[in-house]
């Protein structure tokens, strides 16, 4: 996934109901799988940035004042920007990026 190429809102946004439960004609499973999207997405981005921030940790024990690291604090601006996770989940959803299935209806 491509974050910076993402046109999910970084701030809050009303949708249309009808839009959102389209696919699955059941607003909660709807949401049920946006939420389900949406804690995938926070993983993978929380993994990503905690690999990022790995390469600039030190290791030492001494007492000595804290050195700061400009990439590294504009690697966590870039993540504080970012959307959230629910937003690009519902976003993947309206474009219909998500493939869902009902394993209680499907007899295959």
């Amino acid at each position: 996934m491509d974050l910076k190429k993402t046109k999910a809102p970084a701030s809050t946004v009303t949708y249309n109901r009808n839009e959102i439960d389209a696919q699955t004609e059941n607003i909660y499973e709807a949401i049920s799988v946006i939420s389900r999207r949406a804690e995938q997405i926070n993983t993978d981005i929380r993994k990503e940035l905690v690999d990022k921030l790995e390469e600039f940790a030190t290791y030492n024990d001494s007492l000595e004042e804290v050195f700061e690291n400009k990439e590294q604090i504009e690697v966590s601006k870039f993540y504080e920007r970012l959307p959230k996770p629910h937003a690009l989940a519902i976003q993947e959803w309206l474009e219909g990026k998500i493939h869902h299935r009902n394993t209680t209806t499907d007899e295959s």
